[in-house]
């Protein structure tokens, strides 16, 4: 028997400077979560976590350019970089208004997040971090992943992304591993990415620094120097220990830069830690949001 299909949010949308329709959600009233995702997933991973939240504080779940509900402009009306990407954001956040922000970043969530963040630290409040980086490849992990590799470098690996949505597909089998998605739920996340609308997920794997003359490098050199104007912050960090890419090297490095933060590390969960581990992680963020000691 064919499984349900899960019901997805559509909430709102800002004109971004230029035209393009930046989707976002935005429930609930009280102080603001505002939620940045990864790639390839959209503001779909927060869904869980606005649910518990949104009677309390406001919640601000954008999709960026060329994912989710958002516009999915061509190479010659935007650029796919992660200049742009914290642009982006802080364009809906100034249109908004926001201060007093818990910011919760994923996967590229974290360098677009911390991008703003490290900019505007007097409207950060608190920060809540899930496998994610904001600083440069960890020399003790060395190379990123083959998988990536070929994404970031080669014509057969942007011809696998692009036209037969490998990244979006591979992520949604791999990326929990101790509760794996059902066959909805990966639907769910592959939604946004039919023909056609593969292109931001390709350009977010082709945007990854490693070299100086990198279009990021520059940009992610700058956030991660900026970090340490939100040592003071409280910070709360959820781990998948089992994501093949933000691994403990990954976490190593943001606890050198935060020794303060709340850690919890989940063994048998992969990348999507919100996912895989959901009963766990959405409540441990509640009660950090909500300022319930534990």
């Amino acid at each position: 028997m064919p499984e349900t299909p899960i019901k997805v949010t559509v909430g709102q949308y800002f004109t971004l400077p230029g035209g393009l329709q930046y989707h976002y959600l935005d429930e609930g009233q009280g102080d603001p979560v505002v939620m940045v995702h990864g790639n390839p997933s959209w503001s779909f991973y927060y869904r869980n976590l606005v649910a518990a939240l949104k009677d309390t504080h406001r919640c601000i779940v954008p999709d960026h350019i060329g994912c989710g509900f958002s516009d999915k402009p061509t190479d010659a009306d935007y650029t796919y970089t992660l200049s742009r990407r914290i642009e982006d954001l802080t364009a809906l956040l100034e249109h908004l208004n926001l201060r007093n922000i818990t910011l919760v970043v994923h996967d590229w969530g974290g360098a677009i997040g911390m991008g703003f963040a490290t900019r505007y630290p007097e409207r950060i409040k608190k920060l809540v971090v899930l496998n994610t980086a904001a600083f440069h490849l960890p020399a003790s992990k060395g190379r990123i992943p083959a998988a990536l590799r070929l994404g970031r470098d080669t014509a057969l690996g942007a011809w696998l992304i692009e036209k037969h949505n490998a990244f979006s597909i591979g992520a949604s089998w791999i990326g929990c591993k101790q509760h794996p998605m059902s066959r909805a739920l990966r639907a769910a996340y592959q939604l946004p990415y039919g023909p056609g609308q593969r292109r931001a997920t390709l350009r977010f794997v082709q945007d990854i620094p490693l070299h100086p003359d990198d279009p990021a490098y520059a940009v992610l050199s700058d956030i991660d120097r900026g970090l340490a104007a939100l040592k003071d912050k409280p910070m709360l960090i959820l781990w998948g220990m089992k994501d093949f890419v933000f691994d403990r090297h990954f976490l190593d490095q943001w606890l050198l830069r935060f020794p303060d933060a709340a850690v919890y590390r989940f063994p048998a969960a992969g990348h999507y830690v919100l996912e895989d581990v959901a009963a766990d992680a959405v409540p441990l963020i509640q009660d950090f949001v909500q300022g319930v000691p534990r």
